[in-house]
């Protein structure tokens, strides 16, 4: 071929094509980076106004000054925890977004065909979908279990399979370790119900038997007594959220009287105020004189032969 036949590029041709697609490429990675580095501003402000907002609703919280700063630091420490996890999901959420936006518009303005490439990873997406669908579902169950609060790393739990404390939390396994020791991982998305124990406070309930014949009022003034002094001294008025309730007589049956106590705790902390509480009342009845029911006599075994044989 000759020379002569050989397009030939001008100045003008070439400046044009300079100051076209490189300089549209240079704006297109421009504006992502200036784009990502917006909506990482804006996630890291979401978090930060959230953590803060829930410091202000903790702090408001009624008994708030009735040593409840455990409780509540560690409500609080989940819940920063929870927001910054969902931050950082976010923000790689975000990044991963805005970098396939730009990959595709910087290979649109180099005109390379993009038909085919959506097209296989169209399929591609289909097959990982199908091939992988407890995999998505596990991730889905831990993004709404870490949004909704449901548990946290501490909190006793109830999955209906194990019941133990939670000692780590992934989008795709939980893991617990039960009374036994005994480690269990539990997938987010075979979770179908949850119970958890140490969320908010607890309540301890604790039922005293009375003889069937003593003074009913005067047992529940001395069980009043010994809670509403109990509710004032260190450590269970850090325990207690408020004095404990003696509602009232619960049930009657086989010579006994039984009186219920109520009363609301710091979270976990119920089987030890539930203890003190019946420990304190047998010492004041001891001191009162309030007897306990008689128990029946014991049943002799059976010994195969009919009486009087």
């Amino acid at each position: 071929m000759p020379l002569s036949s050989v397009p030939l590029l001008t100045w003008a041709q070439v400046g044009d094509w300079l100051f076209g697609v490189p300089v549209r490429i240079i704006v297109t990675i421009a504006l992502a980076i200036v784009a990502r580095w917006l909506l990482l501003r804006l996630i890291d402000r979401v978090v930060t106004t959230a953590t803060s907002r829930h410091a202000q609703r903790l702090a408001e919280l009624p008994g708030g000054g009735r040593s409840l700063a455990q409780a509540i630091g560690l409500a609080h420490e989940r819940h920063v925890q929870r927001t910054r996890t969902m931050g950082s999901l976010l923000r790689s959420v975000v990044t991963v977004v805005v970098a396939t936006v730009a990959v595709l518009t910087v290979m649109a303005l180099l005109e390379i065909p993009l038909a085919p490439l959506l097209a296989s990873a169209g399929v591609g997406g289909v097959a990982l979908g199908f091939g992988a669908q407890s995999l998505v579902k596990d991730f889905l169950s831990g993004i709404f279990m870490i949004i909704e609060d449901q548990y946290g790393v501490g909190d006793v739990i109830d999955t209906g399979e194990a019941v133990g404390t939670v000692e780590n939390v992934s989008l795709r396994v939980t893991q617990l370790r039960d009374a036994s020791g005994v480690t269990w991982y539990v997938r987010n998305g075979e979770i179908i119900r949850i119970g958890n124990r140490s969320q908010g406070w607890s309540t301890a309930m604790v039922d005293i038997p009375v003889a069937y014949d003593e003074d009913i009022e005067r047992a529940q003034r001395v069980i009043r007594e010994v809670v509403e002094t109990m509710d004032q001294h260190a450590p269970w008025d850090e325990k207690l959220l408020g004095a404990p309730e003696v509602v009232g007589v619960e049930s009657i049956a086989g010579g006994a009287v039984t009186i219920r106590i109520l009363a609301k705790t710091v979270a976990q902390e119920h089987f030890g105020v539930q203890r003190e509480i019946r420990e304190r009342v047998k010492v004041a009845f001891d001191r009162e004189g309030i007897r306990s029911p008689v128990l029946l006599p014991p049943v002799p075994p059976f010994s195969g032969k009919p009486s009087g044989a």
